[in-house]
């Protein structure tokens, strides 16, 4: 599968329908994702979207690391699942977000899509701009977290 990269600027309409990126659907397409999942991110004011399959992966993953016996890990899995959904682009690769999804980022009309490799999220322009770090700042921790991976 390709990957989701850049960041696109793009406007909620009035009912909170939101134009996937062209380029973005073109790589669902490609993976023969017909539904994404929408989930609000666990660390930021933004909501991530996956294609089918890597959500399918990801929570395989959670499946295989949490025991569903176990009722701390049973609340995680519980929450982190309540806070996702299924979402059907239409015909003109729209997709519908939920009022209270879009309150929880702040979002009012003017959106951005960061790609994140696998998937992509939905921030305000504003929450983005205060989380980016510096380009120095960005440098240093590339280095350090690539030079700790010796592949």
């Amino acid at each position: 599968m390709q990957t989701f990269i850049g960041n696109i600027e793009a406007r909620l309409d009035e009912k909170g329908r939101i134009f996937v990126p062209a380029a973005y659907r073109k790589i669902l397409a490609e993976a023969n994702s017909k539904r994404i999942v929408m989930r609000r991110d666990t660390d930021n004011e933004c909501l991530m979207f996956y294609p089918e399959q890597v959500w399918n992966e990801k929570v395989e993953q959670m499946r295989l690391v949490l025991d569903e016996w176990d009722p701390e890990d049973q609340l995680i899995m519980m929450q982190f699942m309540a806070d996702a959904e299924y979402l059907e682009m239409d015909g003109q690769g729209r997709v519908l977000l939920q009022k209270k999804n879009l309150e929880t980022i702040g979002a009012q009309q003017d959106v951005l899509f960061v790609g994140m490799l696998n998937r992509f999220a939905l921030w305000t322009p504003e929450n983005f701009e205060n989380k980016r770090l510096s380009q120095t700042e960005l440098a240093a921790r590339l280095r350090a977290k690539m030079s700790n991976h010796k592949s």
